[in-house]
């Protein structure tokens, strides 16, 4: 992330003694935030001065302009209406700004010189709470990294969800693909730390770093901050206490919430602490090619999310791709999942309990700007809407079979009975507190239950209340007397009007006379110029128009003063008592929050039904033992895609079958058949039911791909260099438990490079890791493995040419393929004909060299990649001919026949003469001919 520095926010070259007042006032404030945008509160505007306004006005497109002159010199000015405030902030944070907010303090005119003003609170991109700054089935988070000797603490936290985690790792290369998962839209670290360099990955993305100081990362600093947010006396509970950079990261995360809010945070009840080990790793690359939210088209309907995702609510559709991210080993977990996927389908209730759940709207989310004190009047009636849905939601599972979904039923009514059961489990995320470290932040926590939550709510705010607080007319008639009063006296005044404007028109005889009201001058008699003179002695003269004269009386100033102050005083109240709302509803938010993970993870859970049902998915077999059977096996995004029916492939893996070496013309479904291997392990590893007829999967650490072809031109690594470091990185961390995904290793070199590339890391996959591996190629010298390495199995993908047209089957069959088919599949591509035409003579030209190597040489079908042995003497080896790679000009002349060979053996080039030197040139051309000399 760019830091901002302002080099002449002072103006140039003066002190702010040389300012007028309000130019100093702002840049006082203006040296506190260096960093950030400061926008100033003047009057209906947010206004910008100096740098500020340049960047303004650049990053929005607004007018730049001068605002007179301050210390001789004009001052650059660019400002936003304030009520258009989050139009222009979602703008600068879509952008990596970060904003502080400068607001107007006191009554205009009742201080001498500048309105009082300060810095309400700091917009950054992962601080923003705001519904409108926020994409709504998206986290936004904030992220932490501390480092040391090696190892590196991570922390992230969603504020506007109240999540909060930690883990530990070993490596930079461990951070950066956990980095790489989370996606935080900031990203602090120690100024002056070695941060983590871009992987393949990450090519042309800019991390969102932000420097803060190195004391901020102090460990013993942060433990009091933590133990004092969470009101518990260490952090044993939470699993993070041997975990110092964890924490340490966590701290500094803690205290930049704070300063950038400037408020508390009550409603980060607790850390959670993650294990990387716990979850299947995928690498950057991995994500990347597996497109699991994410299409590399940019199309988000043709992902797995995009097919998969059919959740109510947003924060369902937050979890599910959080989930679908970080995939669980636990089989324990991923049974009760499955158990309770099974309950929704078996009872037909997925379709009613999805409709109870459209109702709830995004409660997480509101719950968090209860907590900060953000919450708008509809927040609340969305609470309401979502707490008057609880009972019936409740009743739907209550006699639900799963223990999962009863666990969650019990979240949705906890405190019913006054009393509060523990954290929904099943999920791996929780806001609730730890066990046995002090009192919890619950400790004085409302005996309420959420049906007198409800019933608060209904009596307090009105069915449809405005936008904002400020606009008034938000709590309920009834609700308070004091307020009911108040607003009489302040909306009784159109028949006082009324009477007025006729006992004057009678009093004074002018026809013109009529009285109104607006918010600069408040309530005025009318007058036209004409009968302006005629007026009495008690009018005042308020205000000229065009076209009349404004005028107030005694009368009507007294009847102004009580009403005008009605409203205000009516205005206040409602803010007081929307205030106590707010206090009442933070009480409740440890069992609120609880019962919004719980409802979040139902929806998902009725999501996975709803998908099962109608996609047709079957439920997974978890196993112990190495294995993974997949029978007719589909791919979810391209079969939602495809235009003809999807052909379903069966797979087997299992300990004495652990490499399939995949060979078969391109287009042919060879990259299908991998990657859907792939979503299908990870949707069995999240809870879900698979497409697929039957699935069982044993015990896995990871997935990793090796898949497409990219570049980092400018980090100076070509596409080659980056293939062979996501190779690299299999090869040093794969298990006997991974499944490995190799499409074209090799293709980005010559010939014999990229075939004795490949041919060695299959070899060592094969033989030394014995992981899952799924190992697409074109050079069929490879299908040789099979003979040589336990464990290794040809399969291909069908294709028949029928005439001049090619027909893919897209069936996986055993065996290898017997030819690649790249003329035909450049011909459907629109190569030209005249191209195809050369191309296949050319062909043709190859395979007459071949037979006639073969025919000199041996009569193998296909030569061995290396000699028998290294004593033995070298081998012509024929050019693979169903390779893409770039070969060598065949010769045009059949090899030496013996009678030239005889004759130029018996020269002697140093008794030659030129002119006789070329005499046997010719001579020996006739000879090679078959000629007689």
């Amino acid at each position: 992330m760019r830091i901002q520095k302002d080099t002449d926010f002072a103006g140039p070259g003066s002190q702010h003694a040389d300012h007028t007042p309000m130019m100093q006032q702002y840049l006082r404030i203006k040296a506190q935030h260096p960093d950030v945008l400061l926008f100033y509160r003047m009057g209906d505007f947010y206004e910008m001065f100096y740098d500020d306004a340049r960047r303004a006005a650049s990053l929005l497109d607004i007018a730049l302009t001068q605002r007179g002159a301050s210390a001789g010199a004009p001052i650059p000015m660019a400002g936003v209406p304030a009520v258009t405030l989050d139009t222009y902030l979602a703008r600068l944070v879509r952008k990596g700004e970060s904003v502080a907010i400068c607001e107007q303090r006191g009554e205009p005119g009742k201080t001498k010189g500048p309105m009082e003003r300060e810095v309400v609170r700091i917009v950054t991109p992962g601080t923003v709470t705001d519904e409108a700054l926020l994409e709504e089935r998206r986290d936004n988070l904030l992220a932490s990294v501390c480092g040391a000797h090696g190892r590196f603490g991570l922390a992230w936290l969603d504020l506007s969800a109240g999540r909060f985690s930690v883990m530990e790792l070993g490596s930079l290369a461990a951070l950066d693909a956990e980095i790489e998962r989370l996606r935080p839209a900031e990203l602090l670290a120690p100024d002056g730390a070695e941060l983590a360099p871009p992987t393949p990955s990450t090519v042309g993305q800019e991390r969102p770093w932000r420097l803060r100081p190195p004391w901020h990362f102090d460990t013993d600093s942060a433990m009091r901050a933590l133990t004092e947010q969470f009101h518990t006396r260490d952090l044993a509970g939470f699993g993070c206490a041997d975990k110092p950079l964890a924490i340490a990261a966590a701290g500094a995360l803690l205290a930049y919430v704070r300063e950038t809010q400037k408020s508390a945070v009550p409603h980060l009840l607790a850390i959670t602490t993650e294990e990387r080990d716990a979850a299947l790793i995928m690498d950057p690359a991995t994500r990347r090619n597996l497109e699991l939210d994410e299409s590399l088209a940019g199309k988000p309907e043709m992902t797995l999310a995009g097919v998969f995702d059919r959740t109510a609510t947003a924060m369902g559709a937050r979890m599910l791709r959080r989930w679908m991210h970080r995939p669980l080993r636990d089989h324990d977990t991923l049974r009760e999942r499955y158990d309770a996927v099974a309950t929704l389908i078996e009872a037909a209730q997925h379709g009613a309990v999805g409709d109870s759940l459209k109702a709830i709207g995004d409660l997480e989310r509101i719950l968090a700007r209860i907590a900060l004190r953000s919450a708008r009047p509809r927040d609340l009636t969305q609470l309401r809407a979502a707490l008057a849905v609880l009972p019936q939601l409740h009743h739907s599972l209550d006699a639900a079979q799963s223990p999962l979904l009863q666990q969650l039923a019990n979240e949705l009514s906890r405190r019913a009975d006054g009393n509060s059961s523990g954290n929904s489990s099943g999920n791996g995320e929780s806001h609730g507190n730890a066990n046995g470290n002090g009192n919890g932040n619950g400790g004085n926590r409302d005996s309420a239950s959420f049906k007198q939550d409800h019933a608060l709510l209904a009596r307090a705010i009105v069915d449809s209340p405005p936008h904002f607080l400020r606009d008034g007319g938000v709590i309920a008639a009834g609700y308070d007397a004091e307020l009911d009063e108040l607003r009489m006296l302040g909306s009784n005044t159109e028949q006082f009007l009324v009477d007025l404007e006729r006992r004057e028109r009678e009093r004074t005889g002018l026809s013109s006379l009529k009285l109104g009201f607006n918010r600069v001058q408040g309530f005025f008699i009318e007058v036209s110029r004409s009968q302006a003179d005629g007026v009495p002695p008690d009018y005042l003269r308020r205000q000229t128009v065009k076209s009349a004269e404004r005028f107030i009386m005694p009368e009507l100033k007294s009847f102004e003063d009580k009403v005008l102050g009605a409203r205000d005083r009516a205005l206040a109240r409602e803010k007081t008592l929307y205030e106590e709302l707010l206090d009442h509803l933070t009480l409740r938010l440890p069992d609120l929050q609880a019962a919004s993970v719980a409802i979040a993870q139902i929806d998902v859970l009725t999501c996975f039904a709803e998908r099962a049902t109608t996609l047709d998915c079957a439920r997974p077999e978890l196993v112990n033992e190495p294995m993974l059977l997949i029978d007719s096996g589909r791919h979810p995004v391209v079969e939602r895609a495809g235009r003809e029916p999807f052909v379903p492939n069966d797979l087997r893996f299992d300990d004495s079958r652990r490499m399939l070496i995949i060979t078969g013309p391109n287009m042919g479904g060879k990259s299908t058949y991998m990657r859907q291997t792939a979503l299908i392990v990870i949707l069995a590893h999240i809870g879900c039911y698979v497409p697929a007829r039957r699935v069982v999967v044993g015990p896995m650490d990871r997935i990793f791909t090796r898949i497409g072809a990219s570049d980092d031109l400018a980090g100076g690594r070509s596409t080659f260099m980056l293939e062979m470091t996501e190779t690299a990185n299999i090869l040093n961390n794969a298990t006997d438990k991974s499944l490995v995904l190799m499409d074209e290793v090799g293709r980005g070199t010559s010939t014999f490079d990229g075939l004795s590339l490949a041919w060695a890391c299959a070899a060592f996959i094969a033989a030394k890791l014995r992981a899952f591996t799924l190992f697409a190629t074109h050079y069929f010298e490879l299908t040789s493995l099979a003979g040589e390495t336990p464990g290794v199995v040809n399969v291909h993908v069908e294709a028949v040419e029928h005439g001049d047209r090619l027909i893919f089957l897209h069936s996986v069959k055993e065996g290898p393929a017997n030819q690649s088919y790249g003329l035909q599949v450049a011909a459907l591509a629109g190569i030209p004909k005249s191209v195809t035409a050369q191309a296949r003579r050319y062909l043709n030209e190859l395979e007459r060299e071949r037979d006639a190597l073969r025919t000199n040489t041996s009569p193998q079908a296909e030569l061995p990649l290396f000699p028998a042995s290294p004593t033995a003497p070298p081998v012509a080896t024929p050019v693979p001919l169903h390779t893409q790679a770039p070969v060598h000009a065949p010769a045009h002349a059949p090899p030496p026949t013996p009678a030239a060979l005889a004759a130029l053996r018996a020269l002697d080039p140093n008794s030659l003469s030129p002119r006789e030197a070329l005499d046997v040139l010719f001579r020996l051309q006739q000879l090679d001919r078959g000629e007689a000399p």
